[in-house]
């Protein structure tokens, strides 16, 4: 253990929550999507993500503002400095933000059929000649190369919170042989509407880190680097006080750190 960094971080979050108690608290801006159950903005809980930031935050010289927006939309506020922080992406989705050392959650991409449907992802092999739903704006490092040299065989939808309804709707028709989407979120949605028994998950593809990514926006530089700074800091203890199982056993879900 490095002992000076060790001191210098502890006092790095004393100066700052002490600092909070003198003057006023900065604005922490923060886009989001509805994505039960990671960020639920209509649900009786917020979501673990939401849990988990508001925990790092507690009783910070910040004050946390959440609003909800299409996927898209999201991001471009994120990359235009409109709003400090997006929640929360995987790396390969919004390259030009800036990520803290720590992740937040874990996205595990699977694809989802007709129960009836014996069809498995087994590799790229076993795409071929399908039609997938995939959520416009989403990066899945396995698939992103097929995605574009094989375009007409995916039906790219707005993520949105219509998102899992329209593309089931779509598998009803018969427009769609199986859509991605992480798999929490889908079954959480499917529960919701009553219908998970008639689908299943027909295989995943790899697992990713979710983050809480900030602004690249060069004039928010400096509050940018405290931010960021000030989370890694709470976020590592609060990986270690065993909060994080619990929050994630509200939800019925395991503790993503493994």
């Amino acid at each position: 253990m490095n002992i000076t960094n060790s001191i210098k971080n502890i006092v790095v979050i004393l100066a700052l929550s002490v600092s909070s108690s003198f003057v006023k608290a900065e604005s922490l801006k923060i886009s989001t999507i509805d994505w039960c159950p990671q960020i639920c903005p209509k649900g009786k809980l917020p979501g673990y993500v939401i849990e988990t930031v508001q925990k790092v935050f507690e009783n910070s010289p910040y004050v946390l503002s959440t609003e909800n927006y299409p996927w898209t939309r999201a991001i471009k506020l994120v990359e235009d400095g409109e709003n400090h922080a997006l929640l929360s992406p995987a790396k390969a989705e919004t390259p030009n933000l800036l990520f803290p050392k720590h992740a937040i959650g874990i996205q595990r991409m699977c694809f989802f059929t007709k129960k009836e449907s014996s069809w498995q992802y087994t590799g790229l092999t076993s795409l071929k000649g399908l039609k997938i739903g995939v959520a416009k704006d989403t990066s899945i490092e396995e698939l992103n190369e097929y995605m574009n040299k094989n375009k007409k065989q995916f039906g790219f939808l707005p993520y949105n919170d219509t998102y899992i309804k329209k593309s089931i709707k779509k598998l009803e028709a018969d427009r769609l042989d199986t859509f991605i989407f992480t798999y929490n979120s889908t079954v959480y949605e499917m529960n919701e509407q009553g219908v998970f028994n008639k689908y299943h998950s027909a295989g995943c593809v790899s697992i990713a880190k979710i983050y809480m990514a900030f602004t690249p926006d060069a004039s928010k530089t400096d509050s940018v680097e405290k931010m960021i700074r000030y989370f890694d800091l709470r976020m590592e203890t609060l990986k270690k006080s065993g909060d994080i199982e619990i929050i994630m056993k509200r939800y019925g879900l395991e503790d993503w750190q493994g």
